[in-house]
Order: C-alpha cells, then structure tokens, then sequence
C-alpha cells in the first residue's frame, strides 16, 4: 500500500516521504479500515518531530491519528457488523495511509447525513474538545475564555459553549481572524493585536472575572489569562501554538487561588467511563448531524502531494483542517 512514511524525527515537510509500504493486518480484536480522508492535526505534526507524548518507533514510522474510512477486513473476535461500514476511528497510529488497523471497540459508525469531510474530523479534536469541557469548574451561565480561538478545537469550543449556555470569550492573536469570527456569527470575540484588548475583556467578563481558562497558545498569554479568572478560577493548558514556555504570574496564582492543570485528550479518553464516553461521543453525533459543529477542510491532498500538505497545514489563517486522501 502507499503511505506517509518518515524514518527520522523532524519538520513535516522535511522528513516525510510517500512510498509502498507492506498493508497492516488485523490482529484479534481490530478491524482493517481503507482510509478515505485523514486530517493532519497539530499533535501529528508535534509526533513527526519527536516532541510529543507518544513517540512512535523509527524508521519507517507511518503520520497520522484519525480518519474516516471503510471497514473491509475483521480480526478474530471483531463485530462482523462492523464490516463494510463507514467509521471514525481516532487515538490509533498510521492513518495516513491506503489502509491502516484500529481497535473494533473504539470505531464509531457513522450515520450518512455526516459528511467524510467532517467525519474525517469528528472524533479527536471535538471529543477532546468535549472532554475538556466536561472536566472544566465552568458551568452554565459563567464565563469561560479560551485562546487561539481561530483553529479547529477553538471553533469547536464556541458550538459547544453554546449548546451547554456557558458563556465564552474568544482570542485571537490577529485583527483579521477576529474580523472572520465575527462574520461567521461568533460573540465575544476579542484580537490581542488591540492595545486595550484586556480592559475590554474585563469589562465584558465582570469584576468577579472568569471561571475558567483554556490556553493553547503558551508564552505570556499564562499571565493574562491568569489576570482575567476570579478567585478560585482554573487555568487549562491545552496545547501550545507557539512553543513557548507558559508564562505565569506567582502573585496571582497565590492571592486568587488559582489551579493550574494540562489536559492531555488521549489520555483522558483511556482513562474515561464508558458510560461517560457513549454520552459524549451521542453528544457529538447529533450535533454533526444537524451540522452544528464547524468541521471544514481547509483543502484536500493526495498522499503523494504530502509535503505540500504539511506546508499547508502549517500556514496560518487557513479556513479549516488540511485533509490526506489516498
């Protein structure tokens, strides 16, 4: 089968090649997906340079965590209703490829009214997404804020927020992507290229402040986000688009008590409830389905065409999630 291959830790673009690579086989318990389309996630692109929790073994390493695809073949002990299905499957390793396995357990089978598109998508940022407001203090009618509010989990947030009634402030780093939320009809949006983006915050959130905080930015964002919760408030580090170090203030995690905690999906997911997890997971599918989550594809690529894709995918402003398509 063909497949996004690197035998070395690196940039995306400088270390992955497209070349035949031998098609896994089921083990029991698992099912063989044909891919259809694969989103390249910022946690891919942090896993090709060896900087990320899991490190997968090198050389001939395949990219890739999610997908939608086709069930063709069962490994012993797998539903046999599962074959021929459509299903997300997410949290495994090589999907950016022709075919690639996954745990029959974990496949979530799709209803037609998604489409591949948003399918490709649904499982890892939106159920992270999901998962992490799940876990927040924040609760009906209270202030939640969150960064990097342009990109895909940021988007996700903001119709999440909303279906729960939690109240959200989203930041951006750019005029010009708070320009785009507003026009696609997000409130509270603020870009911290204003001078007073801060004091506007403030008197949007109230003198009793946040509740929580999600950051996904890193470097000195810490101290402003830590400067907009309230006593008792929590602050969330959920990725870190720049690299940088987060930046915290100790007056103000003492005087105001405030907790700070790093949320890793892929684990919280493991250690998850099943019960909890069907609930969520019930939460997603119909919110997809009547199109309420922001899934879109900032452009689609062949596996051959994968450093074109990486660059892509590295490029800010872009619409929505860079997809890999056999």
């Amino acid at each position: 089968m063909f497949a996004v291959i690197h035998d070395t830790f690196g940039e995306p673009a400088d270390v992955l090649t497209a070349r035949e690579t031998a098609r896994p086989a089921p083990a029991a318990g698992e099912v063989l997906i044909r891919m259809v389309l694969s989103p390249i996630h910022n946690h891919d692109l942090w896993t090709v340079r060896g900087q990320y929790g899991y490190k997968p073994p090198l050389p001939g390493a395949i990219g890739g965590s999610e997908a939608v695809g086709i069930v063709e073949a069962l490994g012993e002990g797998a539903d046999p209703a599962l074959l021929g299905k459509r299903v997300a499957a997410a949290g495994v390793h090589g999907t950016w490829a022709e075919y690639f396995t996954a745990p029959a357990g974990g496949v979530v089978p799709l209803p037609d009214a998604i489409p591949d598109t948003a399918a490709a998508q649904l499982i890892a940022m939106p159920f992270s997404a999901l998962s992490l407001l799940q876990t927040l203090k924040v609760r009906e009618g209270e202030w939640l804020v969150q960064t990097a509010a342009n990109g895909a989990v940021g988007k996700i947030m903001v119709a999440l927020a909303r279906a729960r009634g939690i109240r959200l402030l989203s930041l951006v780093r750019r005029d010009a992507a708070a320009e785009e939320l507003r026009a696609a009809g997000v409130e509270n949006v603020l870009s911290t290229e204003a001078p007073d983006w801060k004091a506007q915050a403030k008197t949007l959130i109230g003198e009793a402040g946040a509740v929580s905080a999600i950051d996904s930015v890193g470097g000195a964002f810490g101290m402003d986000l830590v400067d907009l919760l309230g006593v008792d408030g929590e602050l969330v580090v959920f990725g870190t688009a720049t690299g940088a170090p987060l930046q915290l203030s100790t007056g103000d995690l003492i005087t105001k008590h405030v907790t700070v905690k790093g949320f890793w999906g892929a684990r919280v997911s493991q250690e998850m409830a099943t019960d909890t997890r069907m609930a969520l997971f019930g939460e997603l599918l119909g919110l997809a389905t009547k199109g309420g989550l922001p899934l879109d594809s900032g452009g689609v690529f062949a596996l051959a065409e994968c450093r074109e894709a990486m660059s892509a995918a590295l490029t800010p402003g872009r619409s929505g999630k860079i997809l890999l398509r056999p």
